[in-house]
């Protein structure tokens, strides 16, 4: 199950042979793919990619400026391990600042210079607490050390003497905005949310450290407005009041405090962006589009601001005149491009802007844009020597139209080399969420898959984000409904290209991707010959009982009260079917997930071992919801790959 985000889909690459315009206004201009348009380039030098330099290739991201703008910390994986590094602004070798087996992330730096701030949880287990290092280098010291009590991206106040924290008890339902006393290391709440249903997180502090700006949302991401809440009393002031559903979401302050960078849906559902003036409310619109814009940062000056649009799983960069609302593209190669950095991506100095590129045959990697000359430098180099000289397919970015007739995206891979036989495997890939989306940024077992000749597609079903709120509530009370015809129309989408044999066509996935995988194998048994499910839900109501609190509530808003609604809850769960299944199918399953627990995988294994069905497991002792630690990583891809060939490429 998925994390309360905004930016709701992490993804894939590169120039992408696209079927379909990423210049189009909005969803609705999309046109059907001819499958028979999809082809296999032929390329000699096409090879199975090596699994562990897909792995050993790292992993960037969570950065931030140093206050003098010489150097840039971010959060990699080059040990193995998610923890924190640091690099000169003009380049050069990264510094390991800190080494641990756990996950870091959140990285900031003090006003001054002198300290970094960062969130560190155990195994796995999301129970965040923020820790702080001398910016040089040192002894790590966790200032909030609760082991019951999440606290979550630290945000230091103008004069380095308070820090704003996001916090949730672990049995809490919802998130509270906290001060922390960076002297005393006394941890106060400012806000106190009474409503399960609604959370907080901080989103700046005014100049004088007398206000925090904040959002204030719903657990089921349909409604947000933002707050001013008054630091020494506690008072907050709703600045966006609405009607209805809305989500209104700020993102930064500008260096005067008299405006708000926000992101709202006020216009038909689709998320656009437009400046909040603090005083009176009033709203300038700066864009107006039915893809999805998410706002960024303002720069030191005041005199531009960031965004990013995110065009049918492609997403560009922008920078935006405050005067003539004038928008100008950052000029990075198509794929996913965004702001990475926090608290801002601009350098402190104005001149330079952090940005993240990434794609399907690309890793993710930091770049640093110079802004007078237009000019964008790469800062880190992710991938391994290997991938540099590896061919892979780029992705497709194919449409159809579902059983109902809405036209469902999805991005395609087709290996080098296949004849257009119908005799080939092929992989349908549920993406996490529900509220997520697939986009084009580098995906490792993706490459793995299709290098060595798996044909992968990826569809945004319904509920998916990216195409408006219409389309991200399609599939309310109807979980593994039209969301799983919307897969199962990918299969005929496969099979009318004319490359793919039937018999062999498999399904994979992790969470709510996970929970697909189970309900397309439980549901419509005859269509899928092998899977593998990742920490993946098989019963709602054992989920609303040993699930994280705040996903419980989560769940409740996408099936209805689990009372009155049960029959959503019984048609929604893989345990109603799972009886029906017939494929083979590999479980994996992290042994400290909170969002998924282990037993909804135990359950499934003891279904079907019962059932003497073809079922296998494997728990990772040091894993929550997902797989972070290299060696876990390369070993679930390899039981993977290992499955899929004995069940999809052996004679069906």
């Amino acid at each position: 199950m998925k994390k309360q985000v905004w930016r709701a889909a992490t993804v894939l690459f590169l120039v992408i042979p696209m079927l379909a315009s990423a210049q189009v206004r909005g969803p609705a201009e999309r046109q059907v793919t001819d499958p028979r348009a999809v082809d296999s380039p032929v390329n000699s030098r096409a090879r199975p990619v090596p699994i562990d330099d897909l792995y050993f290739t790292r992993s960037v991201s969570s950065a931030s400026w140093s206050p003098d703008g010489r150097e840039i910390l971010f959060t990699m994986d080059m040990s193995g391990r998610l923890n924190l590094w640091k690099v000169k602004s003009i380049g050069g070798w990264p510094i390991q600042l800190t080494q641990s087996d756990e996950r870091q992330t959140a990285g900031t730096w003090s006003p001054d210079g002198k300290w970094i701030l960062f969130q560190q949880d155990v195994a796995g287990n999301e129970v965040w607490d923020v820790f702080a290092i001398p910016s040089e280098g040192g002894e790590l010291t966790n200032l909030t050390n609760t082991p019951d009590v999440r606290e979550e991206s630290p945000r230091w106040s103008p004069d380095g003497k308070s820090i704003a924290l996001n916090i949730k008890p672990k049995d809490g339902t919802s998130y509270d905005v906290a001060i922390l006393d960076w002297e005393t290391r006394r941890v106060t709440n400012l806000t106190r949310e009474t409503s399960h249903e609604q959370s907080w997180a901080s989103v700046a502090w005014s100049s004088d450290g007398r206000t925090v700006y904040a959002n204030r949302y719903d657990i089921s991401f349909t409604d947000a407005d933002v707050y001013r809440v008054d630091v020494p009393s506690g008072k907050v002031t709703n600045l966006t009041p609405h009607k209805g559903k809305v989500l209104n979401i700020a993102s930064s302050l500008s260096p005067d405090g008299k405006t708000l960078l926000m992101t709202s849906n006020e216009k038909g559902g689709f998320q656009n962006i437009a400046l909040l003036d603090v005083a009176t409310g009033k709203r300038t619109w700066v864009t107006d589009t039915q893809w999805e814009a998410s706002s960024g940062d303002f720069a030191p000056d005041g005199k531009s601001f960031s965004y990013t649009l995110d065009s049918d799983g492609m997403s560009d960069a922008y920078l935006v005149d405050v005067v003539s609302l004038k928008s100008e593209k950052v000029p990075l190669a198509a794929g996913v491009n965004g702001f990475p950095a926090y608290p801002s991506s601009f350098s402190p100095s104005g001149d330079r802007l952090l940005v993240s590129h990434e794609g399907s045959v690309q890793p993710a990697d930091l770049w640093i844009y110079d802004i007078t000359a237009r000019r964008p430098t790469q800062l880190t180099q992710s991938a391994v020597a290997s991938l540099s000289s590896a061919v892979m397919p780029e992705s497709k970015l194919v449409h159809y139209r579902t059983f109902d007739g809405k036209m469902i995206s999805a991005l395609m891979w087709v290996p080098f080399n296949l004849q257009r036989n119908r005799g080939n495997p092929a992989l349908v890939l549920p993406h996490g969420g529900p509220t997520g989306q697939v986009q084009d940024n580098w995906a490792p077992y993706i490459a793995a898959l299709v290098s060595r000749g798996y044909i992968c597609i990826a569809p945004n079903v319904r509920g998916s984000t990216g195409y408006g709120m219409e389309f991200q509530r399609a599939n309310y009370q109807d979980l593994g409904g039209g969301d799983l015809q919307d897969e199962v129309y990918a299969t005929k989408f496969l099979e009318d290209t004319g490359y793919v044999d039937p018999k062999r066509i498999g399904i994979t996935g992790g969470s709510y991707g996970g929970f697909m995988t189970l309900m397309a194998v439980s549901k419509t048994p005859d269509i899928w010959a092998a899977a593998v499910e990742m920490y993946g839900i098989i019963n709602w109501y054992t989920m609303l009982k040993t699930s994280d609190p705040q996903l419980q509530e989560y769940e409740k808003t996408l099936l209805g009260d689990p009372e009155k609604d049960r029959k959503s809850y019984e048609n929604a769960s893989p345990i109603t079917f799972i009886h029906h299944i017939k494929a083979p199918l590999l479980v994996l399953q992290g042994d400290n997930d909170p969002r998924v627990p282990k037993g909804e995988a135990m359950q499934v294994v003891d279904l079907l071992q019962n059932d003497g069905k073809t079922v296998d497991v494997h728990y990772y002792a040091n894993e929550g919801h997902g797989f972070e630690k290299r060696e876990n990583q390369i070993d679930s891809i390899r039981r993977t790959v290992e499955w899929f060939d004995k069940y999809l490429k052996a004679s069906p």
